[in-house]
């Protein structure tokens, strides 16, 4: 069962996306509402599962990492094993960010990062390629991100 949000649901949610460490009291006054509405229009929202927690969101830039790639592999579905193997050693590899997985022409896809060139290769070369069961590696090297936003349209 799907939980209906209401304009005060969207109103809070708007501005908690906008400016998440938005201290709470904060928030409630952006929206429009008192600190105990604010705390029980969240608890609601948690208990109904559309707020599965709160994160925080490291800039790898900022730590010197200046090469983003994606990586799309078909692996060798000969073997019954392949997608648990690829993506337990995928996991072994501190440079991948994210692995998912695809119905179609791709089976998994990596998004890898770099401090630089040189680093990419080497760990393309030593831990990428290394990977058991890929039959073809296609690479998308990220020039620009124009979007990323992952918030509904409220």
């Amino acid at each position: 069962m799907s939980l209906t949000l209401d304009d005060t649901d969207r109103r809070i949610l708007r501005h908690w996306l906008a400016e998440p460490d938005l201290a709470r009291s904060d928030l409630a006054l952006r929206a429009g509402v008192t600190q105990a509405t604010l705390w029980r229009r969240i608890e609601r929202l948690r208990e109904a599962g559309v707020l599965r927690g709160e994160t925080m969101v490291i800039d790898w830039r900022a730590l010197g990492y200046e090469v983003e790639v994606s990586l799309r592999f078909t692996l060798d579905k000969t073997e019954p094993r392949a997608f648990d193997d690829f993506i337990d050693a995928a996991r072994g590899v501190p440079e991948v960010l994210a692995i998912e997985t695809f119905l179609g022409r791709v089976d998994v896809r990596l998004n890898v990062i770099a401090r630089d060139m040189q680093h990419w290769t080497e760990v393309y070369r030593e831990k990428i390629l290394a990977l058991p069961h890929i039959a073809e590696v296609d690479a998308l090297m990220l020039i620009s991100t124009i979007r990323d936003d992952s918030a509904l349209p409220l």
